[in-house]
C-alpha cells in the first residue's frame, strides 16, 4: 500500500521524469529528495512505467496528428522533410546506413595514416 506522498511522487514522475523534483514536490523534504526520488523510482518502477505507457498512450493521436499536419503543411522545407523523415522510420522505411569501405590492400602506408587520421578528427 503506498502512501499519499508516495502516489503523488509515482504521478509527478511519470509527468516529468525528474525523480528529484518530484520528491520535493510529492512532499518530501529538499535535503532527503535526490535519495529519496532513487530510490522510490526502484520501488514503484513497474508502476511507473505502467502509467508512463498509459500517458503516452494518452497523447498519440494528437501527437500523430500534429506530425500529420507538419508533413503537409510545415512553411520550413527542412522542417517537413524531418517529419516525413520521421514518420519513415517509425514505419520502419529508415534508411539503411552507408559505410564507406576503403580498400587498404592498394593504399600505401602513408595513405593509410592519412586515411586514419581524417577518421580520427571526424570522431
Amino acid at each position: 500500500m503506498k502512501t499519499s506522498l508516495q502516489e503523488k511522487f509515482v504521478e509527478n514522475f511519470c509527468r516529468t521524469g525528474n525523480a528529484t523534483q518530484s520528491a520535493i514536490d510529492a512532499g518530501y523534504s529538499e535535503h532527503s529528495a535526490k535519495h529519496k526520488g532513487y530510490q522510490l523510482t526502484k520501488q514503484f518502477a513497474g508502476e511507473i512505467a505502467e502509467k508512463t505507457q498509459k500517458l503516452v498512450a494518452e497523447i498519440m493521436p494528437s501527437a500523430l496528428s500534429e506530425l500529420r499536419n507538419l508533413v503537409s503543411n510545415a512553411e520550413s522545407e527542412s522542417v517537413k522533410l524531418g517529419a516525413i523523415k520521421d514518420v519513415l522510420d517509425r514505419a520502419g522505411l529508415k534508411p539503411v546506413e552507408r559505410i564507406e569501405q576503403t580498400n587498404v590492400e592498394q593504399m600505401s602506408t602513408a595513405d593509410i595514416k592519412k586515411e586514419l587520421d581524417a577518421l580520427r578528427l571526424r570522431h
